[in-house]
């Protein structure tokens, strides 16, 4: 089959993004043969990072390395060379042969890969910006800046969103609103229209805000058409995460590409190609 790259409904294209790096959902995560060939072959794909002890970026999720490694400890008090030493470990928690990446390592790869135009690597920063300082952000710099132009970095934390994209020219900017409680602060007040208006304001820069699904259809069902107040405020827009396609998610599917996202954020992409395409 193709690669789950795109489902287009009415003439909108919508991205279907590889989340965690995963083309279906049995994949382990954040695995080097996933991140290259969804690069080679034009697919959106998340990763996620986290800062190391030596000031660079490990693409991991969580702090606490076991939930997706070999390895014991905080990857704070963790150096690269202890990170680079560890192997990920698959959804049963097997071994795999797959090392733990550092975004500088990941970076050096995909200079020597064929990546194609339309490919896009989201680097989404699971910390604050007060995790950051001047050296992390120049191995931030120094690791993209040769493909830049194929990531964005998004990011709860307007803060560190600025910060990191401003050390790295050419990366295109992401924001998230979506974080510290905001989702239940909106559906609850029913001040949709401040919430988009405060999330333009946070990010300027963005070009891309990510979205709750659940926060995107609640508001539907309010009447509130959020994708195309974002779409209004000059934004595209991601919706996530749709974790594997099933009936129930199905009906979920639907709305989403109804609404016009322009990316929905799953683990099961190739399932969801296969039945939305």
């Amino acid at each position: 089959m193709n690669a789950p790259t795109t489902v287009v409904r009415d003439g909108h294209v919508t991205r279907i993004k590889w989340h965690r790096a995963r083309r279906r959902a049995a994949d382990p995560v954040f695995t080097a043969t996933r991140i290259r060939e969804g690069m080679t072959v034009g697919a959106s794909v998340e990763i996620d990072l986290v800062v190391h002890a030596d000031r660079g970026f490990a693409v991991l999720h969580d702090l606490d390395v076991a939930h997706a490694t070999t390895g014991r400890g905080n990857v704070r008090t963790l150096g690269a060379n202890q990170l680079r030493a560890m192997s990920l470990v698959d959804n049963r928690r097997r071994r795999i042969d797959e090392p733990v990446l550092l975004l500088e390592d990941l970076a050096d790869a995909l200079r020597t890969t064929t990546i194609h135009p339309d490919a896009l690597l989201q680097l989404d920063f699971k910390e604050t910006a007060s995790a950051l300082d001047d050296r992390a952000l120049q191995t931030f710099a120094d690791a993209v800046a040769p493909i830049a132009r194929h990531m964005i970095l998004s990011c709860g934390d307007a803060v560190a969103v600025s910060e990191l994209t401003s050390a790295a020219p050419g990366i295109r900017v992401g924001y998230d609103p979506c974080h510290d409680g905001a989702v239940k602060q909106v559906l609850t007040s029913g001040r949709f229209d401040e919430f988009v208006a405060n999330a333009v304001d946070a990010s300027p820069r963005a070009e891309m805000v990510y979205l709750d699904k659940k926060l995107v259809l609640r508001a539907d069902d309010r009447g509130v058409d959020l994708i195309g107040a974002f779409h209004a405020a000059g934004r595209t827009v991601d919706t996530y995460t749709v974790r594997r396609v099933n009936l129930f998610s199905r009906r979920t599917i639907t709305r989403l590409l109804a609404l016009q996202a322009d990316q929905i954020t799953t683990d099961d992409p190739e399932r969801l190609v296969a039945r939305f395409a």
